[in-house]
């Protein structure tokens, strides 16, 4: 690395290059890079007139000196060598980054300095996002209105590339797709609302990229923000991040994505909410692919060797997509079952793998009567706190609260008997309502197993919520509704065995 006259750093001279994105052509000339727009016109973009091109130049260099103000020098004029007082092309004139420094560079090379980069790029990015403007635009850009809008315009962009004539996607994977998108959108109406008022929202950066952020001695330098429509760039910040995510995970590094969301919730002060991240991973994702389907048509038809190469990551990108807004499917589960027979544990060891909140019957049973979880308040069967009334109330109170959680985008396990089918179903049209998966899973182990687990824990001495004893599950048994609808879960097998099986049911 070398120092410029004005003090910067910069990457050292080296050989003259070429690049070509889908917008844009890069030059690459001694310490300098020059980067002329394609006259070209998408639905999503118009570089089509010279002046049009030139208020771009001068909008990337705007924008992007906000984080990189020392590698984006000014814009150049063109002329022709025998009208040289007229323009004839402008270039955004910057300083020449060095290739092998670039994220995607050191990702790629398995390079072990990779996460300690990413934490600088997620304090940098955070700072960003702290210091950037927000306003009623903004606001109103990730409201849920907003954000399916961008989502239907992606996907009506995209569908010119399921045809005969241009065969990159799967028409029937793009419409699963979109109804998942409806689905997480319909239901998150609270979350997206909660976020676009509580500061979340800012004109941030709208395009990071692996490719475009540079590893440096002193520092990051991340480049080449959305310049051409400002509604791009307004996003939440977990949607910025996602970005950066998904590009990582497209590397084929899901401990680098995982390291920066980390990193940058630590920066940023707040976590970035699992299912939300997951869904903005997925819009990036589908971004991509449209982008790579339209690099692979240009390359197509100028014949281009690498057009199969920008075909197959589109199609990859796709799938990315989709796997992502699997992941990002709000789930309610009900895990039921007689005492004894697991289902606590399973609810517990559930929501430690997939993170998802757990609400348990006995403990709010306990909370709405005034009594710490663990104080005994064991009674005949049906009576005290345990009064059909007082079990109603828990349920409603259960299935009230989980709905909360299920429009704010977390998925909720509720560990209950769940013996009567009245609840099981308020539970279902709950699920229903905020378009939610609802998956019930009652817990099954053979009756001496269940005897045996009860008396160990009476032994410990009110260490458990539970009052249940094997007496009280023997009547359980005999008043429980039938649960059809359920998958039987036998939770004395090996916990591997166990696990398997519910990877398969969630």
């Amino acid at each position: 690395m070398t120092i410029g006259d004005d003090g910067a750093p910069h990457a050292a001279p080296t050989a003259a290059g070429l690049a070509e994105t889908h917008t844009a052509v890069l030059f690459f000339v001694g310490d300098r890079a020059y980067k002329i727009k394609k006259p070209v016109r998408f639905p999503f973009l118009d570089f089509s007139t010279r002046q049009l091109r030139e208020q771009a130049c001068h909008r990337e260099v705007q924008l992007n000196r906000r984080i990189a103000a020392d590698v984006y020098l000014g814009v150049a004029t063109l002329s022709e060598p025998d009208r040289p007082e007229e323009p004839a092309e402008h270039a955004v004139v910057m300083r020449r980054m060095p290739e092998e420094r670039s994220l995607a560079a050191l990702v790629t090379a398995h390079d072990p300095s990779v996460l300690d980069h990413l934490r600088d790029i997620a304090r940098v990015v955070a700072a960003f996002h702290a210091k950037a403007e927000r306003g009623s635009s903004v606001t109103f850009a990730v409201q849920h209105e907003a954000v399916l809008r961008r989502w239907r315009t992606n996907f009506d962009e995209v569908a010119a590339y399921a045809g005969a004539e241009l065969p990159v996607f799967d028409g029937a994977l793009l419409e699963r797709a979109y109804g998942l998108v409806e689905e997480f959108v319909a239901g998150r109406t609270d979350l997206f609302s909660h976020r676009a008022h509580a500061g979340f929202a800012c004109d941030g950066h709208g395009d990071l990229q692996a490719a475009d952020i540079y590893c440096l001695d002193d520092g990051p330098r991340i480049l080449d923000c959305v310049e051409f429509d400002d509604q791009l760039r307004y996003v939440d910040v977990a949607d910025d991040v996602a970005f950066l995510m998904m590009d990582l995970e497209r590397l084929g590094s899901l401990e680098a994505s995982a390291h920066l969301a980390r990193s940058y919730a630590e920066f940023a002060g707040h976590p970035l909410p699992v299912g939300l991240v997951h869904h903005y991973v997925a819009y990036r994702a589908l971004v991509r692919a449209k982008v790579s389907a339209v690099r692979w048509q240009q390359e197509r038809e100028s014949g281009d060797t690498s057009a199969a190469q920008a075909l197959s990551g589109a199609r990859q990108l796709l799938d990315l997509c989709v796997d992502h807004l699997e992941r990002a499917r709000v789930r309610l589960v009900l895990v039921g079952g007689l005492p004894g027979s697991g289902k606590t544990t399973l609810a517990e060891t559930i929501g430690a793998r997939r993170g998802w909140t757990v609400l348990r019957s006995d403990v709010l049973r306990k909370q709405m009567a005034g009594l710490e979880s663990t104080t005994p308040a064991a009674t005949a069967f049906r009576t005290g706190i345990y009064e059909p009334s007082v079990t109603d109330a828990v349920y409603a109170e259960l299935i009230q609260e989980a709905g909360r959680m299920l429009r704010m985008g977390e998925s909720v396990i509720v560990d209950a008997s769940w013996m009567a089918d009245h609840h099981r179903e308020l539970a279902r049209r709950l699920a229903s309502a905020d378009r939610a998966r609802v998956i019930e899973l009652q817990c099954e182990v053979d009756i001496e197993t269940a005897r045996s687990r009860l008396r160990s824990r009476a032994e410990q001495d009110g260490a458990n919520a539970s009052d249940a004893t094997p007496a009280i599950a023997v009547r359980m048994a005999q008043m429980r509704d039938a649960w059809s609808e359920a998958a039987r879960v036998r939770t004395d097998r090996p916990a591997g065995e166990l696990a398997a099986e519910l990877d398969g049911h969630l």
